[in-house]
């Protein structure tokens, strides 16, 4: 069956019943329907002197079109944790629009181990998406309002920073005129758009820890500059109650089930490879106060995902993980190996070793943040005895437990090993994290620090424009804040074909800018977009509503 067949079949219980093995009850509630909810402030008032559980981050290789199942493994190991008797909460993105009608066709998970309910999860949801798109939209059409009624600000139309936004791959907005017709149609210049998950907005909201510092944080964000080249800010704008107004909601955390009823909570969605690639602070934070273990993830591979929910999530909130959990699978290291993928059902143990260096690298990384790591493998029926046995062998010399997951097809039952695996990890390893680097370091020193030590970069070059962003940022106050990669998912380095652990090569910067609201710097590298595309064959095109008002074609 397909994930939507499965999902389709499932029976979903009433989402109070779901919290009640939280002790939440249905006054802590703000329902959206039978299945999904909100947590009021009030409740998040009540349990924030609870002891904090254990936090467990889920990552992975570099993603491959052989596919590694990462949201799929976080789902069936808080599943499994359930089985155990250890009382978990899975904390999760929410999927973009973008991707659902692009290439992936949906985010939910996988099999027997998905968020539920699917249609609504990949689709509209609570409406937070919708509520991001049009805060920053307000914002944009503020500040063009400014300055086509007589801009006392004297913003300069050619160095404005905000752009506009839509949870949606359109390559066609990505570069725009606007302003165009008559007078009274506003100042002509150009403009773009980038996918809501890029938006510092949606950055601000995940970082936000309540709607006090939601607003200040709005406030801060840079909009443009002026004649003066002093920068202009939401606040100057006076948008920002209106801003906040918008995401009054949306800050509050979504709480769903899996299949087998185990609570997930499923709020704010940054991307990995052009944003900072975390659920909220606010999800996480109270998950730790209702569960034994929170099993979270991070967008994309640890180069990524991982890097910025260290050096970044972990930095601003206060949090420290416990363990990591690192995905792969063995067709994703023959791939690596340089097997096509018409292929990888075939025993090849020589591609493995030379593709095993991705998963290498991975694991070298993540202990630098001196966390304790689990490997696991998506296991698939092509999967030999041999190369489960090599992969085990080769973890296991890099002090890391090891353990298979067969979650897609028998959900939590098929999560038992990893479970255990992760509980004997905790309990009997200490976790020593620390971040990567200090945020005294200057914006080169902390972009080179991640390149040269998470890449595995030679050296690292910069545009001239990029030159003149960080000496700008650096005299504005903003040196200190950590630095947020914008990078392609599929290579170590910043060119997507290559693969297994490149040496060699330079990661360059093209372009460098600062989400002062949000309290870190952006890093754009080699060609990676703000706002992606549709692929030749968008998924959209095998979408449809049945006859019984049924959606098909999500996956």
């Amino acid at each position: 069956m397909t994930d939507i067949e499965i999902a389709r079949e499932a029976k979903l219980v009433n989402i109070k019943d779901v919290a009640a093995k939280l002790d939440i009850t249905e006054d802590d509630l703000e329902m959206y329907g039978k299945y999904k909810a909100k947590l009021s402030d009030e409740y998040l008032e009540k349990i924030k002197d609870n002891k904090n559980g254990k936090l467990v981050l889920v990552t992975a290789i570099n993603p491959t079109p052989a596919g590694e199942g990462k949201t799929t493994v976080t789902v069936g190991l808080g599943q499994a944790m359930g089985k155990l008797g250890k009382k978990s909460v899975i904390a999760l993105r929410e999927p973009s629009l973008g991707p659902c009608f692009g290439i992936k066709g949906g985010a939910a998970g996988g099999g027997y181990s998905q968020v539920v309910p699917m249609d609504d999860l990949n689709l509209h949801f609570t409406g937070d998406f919708h509520a991001i798109t049009s805060a920053n939209n307000l914002l944009c059409a503020m500040l063009d309002n400014h300055m086509q009624q007589g801009n006392t600000l004297h913003i300069d139309p050619k160095r404005v920073i905000i752009k506009r936004c839509l949870d949606m791959n359109d390559r066609a907005l990505r570069n725009i005129i606007i302003g165009m017709g008559g007078k009274m149609d506003g100042v002509v210049r150009q403009d773009g758009f980038i996918i809501t998950v890029a938006s510092e907005v949606m950055a601000i909201l995940c970082l936000a820890e309540d709607i006090n510092d939601l607003h200040d944080r709005l406030g801060r964000m840079i909009v443009a500059y002026n004649t003066d080249n002093e920068p202009v800010t939401a606040s100057d704008l006076k948008a920002v109650g209106a801003m906040t107004a918008l995401l009054k909601d949306a800050i509050k955390p979504n709480i769903i089930q899996t299949l087998e009823h185990t609570p997930a909570l499923v709020h704010g969605g940054p991307f990995a490879n052009i944003a900072h690639g975390c659920n909220s602070v606010r999800a996480t934070r109270a998950a730790l106060k209702m569960a034994d273990y929170v099993i979270t993830e991070a967008g994309f591979g640890a180069d990524l995902g991982a890097e910025k929910f260290m050096d970044i999530k972990c930095r601003k909130a206060g949090l420290s993980p416990d363990a990591v959990v690192l995905v792969a699978t063995v067709r994703a290291l023959k791939y690596n190996g340089g097997v096509s993928k018409d292929e990888l059902n075939n025993e090849n143990l020589e591609a493995l070793k030379k593709g095993i260096v991705n998963l290498e690298k991975h694991i070298e990384n993540l202990q630098m943040y001196g966390v304790p790591v689990v490997v696991t493998l998506n296991r698939f029926v092509s999967d030999t005895e041999k190369e489960l046995k090599f992969i085990e062998n080769f973890c296991k010399e890099r002090d890391c437990d090891f353990a298979l997951a067969n979650v897609w097809e028998k959900g939590g039952e098929g999560g038992l090993e990893l479970a255990r695996a992760v509980v004997n990890t905790v309990e009997t390893k200490e976790s020593h994290f620390k971040p990567l680097y200090d945020n005294g370091l200057s914006i080169k020193e902390k972009i080179e620090c991640v390149a040269k030590k998470i890449y595995g970069a030679r050296a690292v070059n910069y545009s001239s424009e990029a030159q003149k962003a960080i000496a700008k940022i650096e005299s504005l106050g903003f040196a200190d804040m950590p630095v947020c990669m914008a990078k392609n998912q599929y290579s170590l380095s910043d060119d997507a074909s290559k693969l297994g652990r490149p040496t060699d090569f330079d990661i360059n910067i093209r372009e460098v800018y600062v989400s002062a609201g949000a309290g870190f710097v952006v890093a754009i590298t080699g060609t990676v977009m703000t706002m992606p595309g549709l692929p030749k064959v968008p998924a959209a095109e095998r979408i449809y509503v049945d006859e019984e008002g049924k959606i098909n074609g999500l996956f």
